[in-house]
């Protein structure tokens, strides 16, 4: 069996599990951030992360058995590996730019350390052609090697949900392409023990791996957007769009997704912007359109809200979690960000409740902090994100606190529980 020490780069909710994964399979690990304050709770066996299931405890034993240290010296953690992964964030701006600068410093400073023999893996999603274009390039200025000759680099794109982690490492094909066929097949030897014998699809090269991840999460997005059109279209004409989705979902051909008030996270509203990015002639117009359907959602539905309370200047109104989706601490492109926004700019106060959140940081964002289970005074109540703690509220408590309207943005509420309890129940297309 190979020997190999490896350097991940970025121990962030990515990195620091899959840090932990390969130790777990015994290969010795140096996580590399850029934050002391990480870097110092890896080395005491302190997870800075609290969600993701299994990583608190499997941290602390991999730690404890001097497979996973961490630094903030990523240069010197190079020069002692023989593989490099980096999983570091390429973001998307305000005008739909892409900010290569984490990556571009990343891949700079792993340049000051790489030493002959290196096998350097991106699982950082990309645009189609980064790798090879763009950090293979720097990789050998910055280190006066050459690829194929002096080390090796290929793509493989992390395909994880945050919260499974360690399930999803073990259960999904791992996609490796390399920039030569002698970088895929090295890349996939490290893989066959990182992994632990996790089933692995080999590519042409970097280029197809990236094209990958890109396809994936641009097809969600693409079919959220059709599932939110026909939520749209359905409530137009009284019909339920969730059973016509069930029904329609029974034909084995049929894979439409659940509509919902908002699609939000670092994946799915960002990635179809690196292939919106490299278009030529406007070929991608269609992807566009989706993403400003998706974007539309929260106004789209806070007009029925506004349209049930007769408007909402001086309206009270509660929104249910401030993370994008449930069971995380995470706000990126979360579509209760936006209804503070709207909500503000309307005149009503925004509520919001979320228990992954303190006080101070929900008031940060613009909004009041409120306690679902106490609040003194409502008059409608937004489900953004369906936390776990929501699935026992008390929903006559709401109505005797003057909630007289519900919107369910994700249609996971049972209706007749809160027309049960005197309160209008409004679905996303339901």
């Amino acid at each position: 069996m190979a020997q190999f020490k490896a350097a991940v780069i970025g121990l962030g909710k990515i990195g620091l599990p899959l840090s932990v994964y390969f130790a777990g399979n015994g290969i010795e690990v140096i996580g590399c951030d850029i934050s002391p304050e990480v870097v110092e709770a890896v080395n005491g066996g302190r997870s800075p992360i609290e969600e993701e299931e299994g990583l608190a405890e499997r941290l602390a034993e991999v730690v404890e058995a001097g497979r996973l240290r961490a630094t903030t010296d990523t240069t010197a953690a190079v020069a002692e590996c023989n593989v490099v992964l980096v999983i570091v964030p390429v973001v998307v701006g305000d005008n739909h730019t892409i900010d290569y600068d984490s990556i571009d410093a990343a891949t700079k400073a792993i340049a000051a350390g790489l030493k002959p023999g290196t096998l350097v893996i991106y699982e950082t999603t990309l645009p189609v052609g980064t790798t090879r274009e763009r950090l293979v390039p720097a990789l050998e200025r910055g280190s006066s090697l050459r690829i194929g000759q002096d080390f090796y680099v290929a793509f493989s794109p992390e395909r994880v949900y945050s919260g499974r982690i360690f399930r999803d490492l073990a259960r999904y094909p791992k996609v490796v392409g390399g920039v030569t066929p002698e970088c895929t097949e090295r890349a996939m030897e490290f893989y066959r023990v990182a992994l632990g014998g996790a089933d692995l699809l080999t590519m042409e090269n970097a280029d197809a791996a990236e094209m990958v991840k890109l396809m994936e999460t641009t097809y969600r997005d693409v079919n959220i957007a059709l599932a939110n059109l026909f939520a749209r279209f359905a409530a137009s004409r009284g019909v339920k769009v969730d059973e016509a989705i069930a029904a329609a979902n029974s034909q084995p051909f049929s894979h439409i997704h659940r509509p919902g008030i908002a699609v939000g996270g670092h994946c799915i509203p960002v990635y179809p912007y690196f292939l919106i990015s490299q278009e030529e002639g406007g070929e991608l117009a269609f992807l566009r359109e989706a993403r400003k359907l998706n974007d539309s959602m929260p106004e789209w539905a806070l007009g029925h809200v506004a349209q049930a309370l007769g408007g909402l200047e001086g309206k009270r109104v509660l929104v249910l979690g401030l993370a994008y989706r449930e069971n995380v601490k995470e706000t990126w492109h979360s579509g209760a960000v936006r209804l503070i926004e709207l909500l503000s700019e309307a005149g009503a106060e925004p509520l919001v409740d979320d228990l992954h959140y303190s006080r101070e940081e929900i008031a940060a964002f613009g909004a009041t902090p409120a306690d679902a289970g106490s609040v003194s005074a409502c008059d409608a109540v937004i489900l953004q994100a369906y936390h776990d703690e929501y699935r026992s509220l008390d929903w006559a408590r709401l109505a005797a606190a003057g909630c007289r309207v519900v919107l369910d943005g994700r249609n996971v509420l049972e209706r007749g529980v809160i027309e049960a309890a005197g309160m209008e129940y409004i679905g996303v297309g339901r």
